[in-house]
């Protein structure tokens, strides 16, 4: 019980110690001891590593799921150390919103099947947007999370133990001075004693020789702060320079965010091309006067686009030879249409399915294009929508 008292008695001597020493270094009543330029620096760097690793941290969460409610569930199933239940996404939502009204308007017509491919391939981007997330925060973001969490906690600890070996080591500075300061005062008086009796000059040199047993334990404690100090310094140092190995660390988790990123967009781009193909066989459904401002944007990357006013080579096969003829020669032909199709502008003609109008050819005109009449409208009309009749 009396070494608790003692050891709690020598604790708070030693905490009010740096206290009056931290206070008066704030004063500038008091000298502190300077940190080497080397271990300054590598401070500097672990700050500027913990500043910007949790920077990039939060702006990856931030990207990968934009909710921020949904990320403060996500931390508290973490917490709690509980599976966070599989959700949903946008793409998987919009997907089965098409598939739901495809099926609806019909998987025979062309806008239904249409609709149907699309919803097919946005869950696809949905799964493969997934696959990323998952990917991204098991390669990057939980080994950022381990530097802040583990690493840099332990170099806070050890730097925080540096900074009260250096309050102890210039609070033992600051005694030592003022022992030696008692001790220089009390020189002349040690070698020329003050006249009085017996018991005044031995009491005297009693404290003449107690201040300079205090001088010598100020040397000693000071010896003993220097020794610890110089200790924690080293830990320390050693600590700060291992960010370097978690910078190299960081890189290749880096490496493995953007190699999964890349993966995930050829897969979504490899969708879009192969829904792109799909559709290609309703070309002209899709058009509009905008193709040519999205043609010409699109032109701008390096990554081939499949233009979508552009036939599939079956369906080009598929038109007759009726076709050749009729755009070779001048003449009309009667044409049953085999899809609706609505006018994307006044100059074309808008069809219903299994009706039957006449077409012809005008010079210049596209080739995957005639001259629709029914009645008296008149306009262009999509070859791929019709089917000649003899």
């Amino acid at each position: 019980m009396d070494f608790k008292v003692k050891r709690l008695a020598a604790d708070a001597g030693t905490l009010f110690s740096r206290a009056v020493q931290f206070t008066e270094e704030k004063f500038g009543q008091a000298e502190k001891t300077e940190l080497d330029a080397h271990l300054e620096n590598l401070l500097i760097r672990a700050e500027s590593t913990k500043h910007w690793t949790e920077k990039i941290l939060k702006q990856t969460e931030v990207l990968l799921q934009p909710n921020p409610n949904v990320r403060i569930e996500e931390f508290l199933y973490e917490k709690l150390d509980k599976k966070v239940p599989t959700r949903i996404n946008n793409h998987d939502l919009l997907g089965q919103s098409m598939i739901d009204s495809g099926t609806e308007f019909g998987p025979g017509t062309a806008y239904g099947n249409a609709l149907i491919k699309c919803g097919e391939t946005e869950k696809q981007i949905g799964g493969a947007e997934r696959e990323f997330i998952q990917s991204s925060a098991i390669n990057f973001l939980t080994p950022f999370r381990n530097f802040l969490e583990g690493d840099f906690k332990t170099i806070l600890k050890e730097r925080k133990l540096l900074q009260n070996k250096r309050l102890d080591l210039d609070a033992a500075k600051t005694k030592l001075k003022k022992a030696k300061m008692a001790d220089a005062r009390a020189l002349p008086l040690r070698t020329t004693p003050p006249p009085g009796d017996a018991g005044y000059v031995a009491n005297f040199s009693f404290m003449v020789n107690f201040l300079l047993l205090k001088w010598l334990k100020a040397e000693q404690d000071l010896k003993m702060t220097q020794s610890e100090f110089d200790r924690q310094a080293e830990i320390t140092r050693l600590l700060l320079e291992g960010i370097s190995s978690t910078h190299a660390h960081h890189l290749r988790c880096l490496n493995d965010f953007v190699e999964a990123q890349m993966t995930y967009y050829a897969q979504c781009y490899q969708y879009m091309v192969d829904l792109q193909k799909q559709l290609g066989s309703f070309p002209s459904a899709f058009s509009s006067n905008n193709n040519q401002s999205t043609a010409s944007a699109a032109a701008s990357i390096s990554v081939p686009i499949l233009p979508l006013s552009a036939p599939l080579p079956a369906t080009t096969t598929n038109a007759s030879s009726g076709f050749t003829e009729l755009q070779n020669f001048s003449g009309s032909r009667k044409a049953r249409v085999l899809y609706d199709y609505d006018a994307a502008g006044s100059n074309e003609l808008s069809l219903l399915a299994d009706e039957v109008i006449m077409v012809s050819s005008v010079p210049g005109m596209d080739s995957d294009w005639l001259m629709g009449e029914r009645g008296n409208q008149k306009g262009k009309v999509p070859i791929t929508y019709l089917e000649l009749l003899n």
